[in-house]
């Protein structure tokens, strides 16, 4: 690995510290008092400072106006205004020490956020559910942003200090501790990052760094600048540290296609072929994940490995979409780009991966989008049914399981935890809870009016309807909501639905996973009636055939899949029932 330029650094008689300030004329290191910092080639400050020892806090002081904490902090123990503390990370006793990780091929994901996973909300009492994890079939635990973010509360996406796991949820050795425990009991851990903006509250850095931002805007604030060779070294360092310092075996990237390129070598391949050469370095099986909305199929691989520019897979919206259409009718935004044919979508999804790649999106602005994905290996679309976003991004939070048929979820379960994509629970989906997600954060003053006042024009005609009902992002009432009620997996309904996720992802590990490398996508076709059938050309040369009623009636079949050796749902006979599913592996 090379050596990282950003943050502060121990080294054998105490730390080295390390700011890029290219408009400070001046900048001093506050720790007990001001120390001037050395300035450097390309806006560079350093200062090297003997008997500073892990735990120290310190800040800089830019040109005697403003004190900041580190853009690179390791961690903020008194929030993103507050000073950073020098953390040594060499000197966590790491357990699971031969841990390489797992293949791609055996992932089942479960998003996650720490915050409202346990009703402790912290690193230290997910482990406590670790175990159900494991028994349940997940082998990949998904953490939303971590990045320190204003507040006591949040979803993580407004972080601004990225280097620095969030305080509200414990120090980083909490966090390794975390990782440590899933890594003992065969759990790979993911974490979602944040590259194509920074929060609103707490980023000091266009005061001193410019730089880092371009005229462009996101929908979320200024665009970044990945032209600048020190900017474009502030991501791929930050992914290499969540990879190499807390050992996570994978990165979810948020929003990649609002991340603004010109004209160059684009930061997601440099970012992929950096990571690449720290799992070659260290024989570790580590995978990089996208969200895109512009469905663009040339920048997925999941066969290479190490990575070399490329990404093992992505989320696939278009999957959601289809599905939720056909679940709850609904038409509102996005969704209603596919209306057309729900279930003809949903054939292209099983055939091909993305529903549009290429075709012209009413919801885009008339713009084509995406990219032909047929040839792409089935494992390369990560599927799902709910993830935080299509929940908490809805005016009152509420899950598919308050608003769609249970019989037609569990079809969809029966669908998405064995087709040869990789598949994608949220957290308490596998017991069907009904907690809801609302979207919650912690913000003061100006900032949190104007998210509430945003939130109403979003959602106005859910304030029409709902009133009062519709819940206050910024009350902490909000958040509590979100926190799962572990109580309700032991009802009846919850021990039946955990019953039958556990049992798909069992046949999924024996039937699935073991011939998932090298599988290739085959034929889908759905009618209108409900009719689905599919099939994949699995690695190891046998076919896995699909057979679905996707419908509240009995359909009379005329399925050809009568070959082979069910795996799920037994026999399918003359009459499929509704909302039915069958699954049999042929020669």
């Amino acid at each position: 690995m090379n050596k990282r330029q950003f943050g502060a650094r121990l080294t054998t008689d105490g730390t080295s510290f390390h700011l890029w300030a290219p408009a400070a004329k001046r900048v001093e290191l506050l720790l007990h008092e001001p120390q001037a910092m050395q300035r450097g080639d390309d806006g560079w400050f350093s200062a090297d400072i003997a008997g500073v020892k892990a735990g120290a806090r310190y800040k800089f002081r830019i040109d005697d106006e403003i004190d900041v904490p580190d853009p690179a902090s390791a961690f903020q123990p008194e929030d993103v205004s507050g000073p950073s503390e020098v953390i040594d990370h060499a000197s966590y006793p790491w357990r699971a020490r031969d841990w390489r990780g797992r293949p791609w091929q055996e992932t089942v994901l479960i998003e996650s956020h720490v915050g409202t996973f346990t009703p402790g909300g912290t690193y230290r009492a997910m482990i406590e559910q670790l175990d159900h994890l494991v028994q349940t079939g997940i082998t990949a635990l998904e953490l939303m942003p971590l990045a320190d973010f204003a507040g006591k509360r949040g979803w993580g996406y407004d972080g601004v200090l990225w280097y620095a796991p969030d305080r509200a949820y414990g120090r980083p050795d909490d966090l390794k501790a975390l990782i440590d425990e899933a890594h003992l009991r065969g759990l790979m851990v993911f974490l979602d990052v944040v590259y194509n903006h920074f929060g609103p509250e707490g980023n000091y850095l266009g005061r001193y760094a410019p730089k880092f931002f371009t005229e462009a805007h996101t929908p979320w604030g200024s665009a970044i600048d990945y032209r600048v060779p020190q900017v474009r070294a502030f991501a791929i360092e930050n992914a290499l540290q969540w990879l190499g310092d807390y050992r996570f075996d994978g990165l979810r990237l948020d929003a990649v296609n609002t991340i603004v390129e010109v004209g160059e070598v684009p930061i997601l391949h440099d970012l992929s072929a950096a990571v690449g050469r720290l799992a070659a370095e260290t024989g570790r099986h580590i995978h990089l994940v996208l969200e895109n909305g512009d469905n663009h199929a040339s920048l997925l691989d999941p066969a290479q490995e190490p990575p070399r520019g490329k990404y093992r897979g992505q989320w696939n919206d278009d999957y959601h979409h289809v599905w939720h259409v056909m679940l709850t009718g609904e038409a509102q935004g996005y969704y209603g780009d596919y209306q057309r044919s729900p279930r003809g979508d949903l054939a292209r999804a099983l055939a091909s991966g993305f529903v549009y790649q290429g075709e012209v999106s009413a919801f885009w602005g008339g713009k084509r989008r995406g990219e032909p994905s047929g040839r792409l290996p089935p494992s390369a679309f990560v599927n799902f049914l709910q993830n935080h976003d299509q929940i908490g991004n809805r005016a009152l939070g509420d899950r598919l399981e308050s608003i769609a048929d249970p019989r037609g979820i569990e079809a969809a379960l029966a669908l998405t935890l064995l087709a040869p994509m990789t598949p994608m629970l949220f957290m308490g989906e596998e017991w069907g809870s009904k907690t809801p997600f609302p979207f919650f954060c912690d913000f003061q003053g100006e900032l949190a009016n104007a998210v509430r006042n945003g939130r109403r024009r979003e959602y106005g005609w859910a304030y029409a309807k709902y009133g009062d009902e519709v819940p206050d992002p910024l009350a902490a009432a909000t958040f509590e909501s979100a926190v799962l009620d572990w109580q309700t997996c032991k009802t009846a309904a919850g021990e039946m639905r955990l019953a039958l996720v556990r049992q798909l992802l069992a046949i999924r590990q024996r039937e699935i996973a073991p011939r998932s490398a090298g599988a290739a996508f085959g034929d889908a076709r759905a009618n209108d009636n409900g009719l689905l059938t599919a099939s994949w050309h699995m690695g190891d040369g046998a076919m896995l055939l699909l057979t679905a009623n996707l419908s509240a009636n009995e359909l009379a079949s005329t399925s050809t899949h009568a070959t082979g050796t069910p795996i799920w749902g037994g026999e399918a006979g003359d009459l499929l029932p509704p909302w039915s599913v069958f699954w049999r592996i042929g020669g």
